[in-house]
């Protein structure tokens, strides 16, 4: 038989248990709530980190961007196929002609010097890849160039495919700054910066221009060339900037590759 001594016993017993239950069941939805939170903070964090590392904060490259850049660029094309097979003699000269609305500029290129460039050129040039595309840049700060050479006119597109850089020391030995000097009358070519990625803008050269000795010469400017090239220069910018659409609409009507 129980005594009511033993039956306080057991009760508080039963009450202590019952108390340590519940308190092992609250630290457990605690911790549940918790991990709950912890993951949605790691969830903004690594949000917020994201937009940061993508410049979404950075001020610093959204003023930069209205500067003038120090380098005739294209971005790569995501798509890359086989440069074209090469069909020009390399040891002949070629002539390059812009017929545009702002005047003919025509440059000429020596195959032997270039012959993956002029190839391309050719290739490009007989298939209409320039006909009725715009001259999307002109610089009038740092560097003074023309660029052409992207069908979609925005300084994003190319040809689906890359070639290597040639005759990067016609220019001579770099100065302390690691840069030559482009000529008024160079035609070269534009790349994003890295090594053999060249597509199909181009650009020309209208005054001496600081580069580095990243991107191919690869032709000559004539004499009325020039001039066209001078007088779009002399109109300036769309906004006025120094970095920016011309402000006269260049459009190349007509481009073509003759063996001379």
């Amino acid at each position: 038989m129980v005594t009511s001594d033993q039956r306080r016993r057991q009760l508080a017993r039963e009450k202590y248990e019952r108390q340590q239950e519940r308190r092992t069941q609250a630290r457990s939805r605690s911790r549940r709530r918790a991990a709950v939170i912890g993951a949605a903070v790691a969830v903004v964090v690594a949000a917020l980190v994201g937009l940061v590392v993508g410049g979404v904060f950075d001020t610093d490259k959204k003023d930069a961007a209205a500067e003038p850049s120090a380098t005739p660029s294209a971005p790569p094309t995501p798509a890359q196929s086989p440069s074209p097979a090469m069909a020009v003699d390399p040891k002949a000269k070629y002539t390059f002609a812009l017929k545009t609305g702002a005047g003919e500029i025509k440059a000429g290129m020596d195959a032997a010097k270039t012959p993956q460039t002029v190839n391309s050129f050719k290739y490009l040039a007989d298939k209409g890849f320039f006909d009725n595309t715009k001259c999307h840049r002109l610089t009038t700060s740092g560097i003074f160039v023309l660029q052409c050479g992207d069908p979609e006119g925005t300084g994003t597109g190319g040809p689906g495919y890359t070639i290597p850089d040639e005759n990067l020391d016609a220019l001579g030995k770099p100065n302390e700054q690691g840069q030559v000097i482009y000529p008024a009358g160079t035609l070269a070519m534009a790349n994003t910066g890295r090594p053999g990625s060249g597509g199909s803008q181009f650009f020309l050269v209208y005054k001496d221009s600081p580069l580095a000795p990243s991107y191919t010469p690869f032709g000559t400017i004539d004499a009325a060339g020039m001039k066209t090239l001078e007088a779009i220069a002399g109109a300036g910018t769309a906004d006025g900037g120094q970095d920016g659409a011309p402000k006269n609409e260049v459009k190349i009507e007509k481009a073509t590759v003759t063996q001379n």
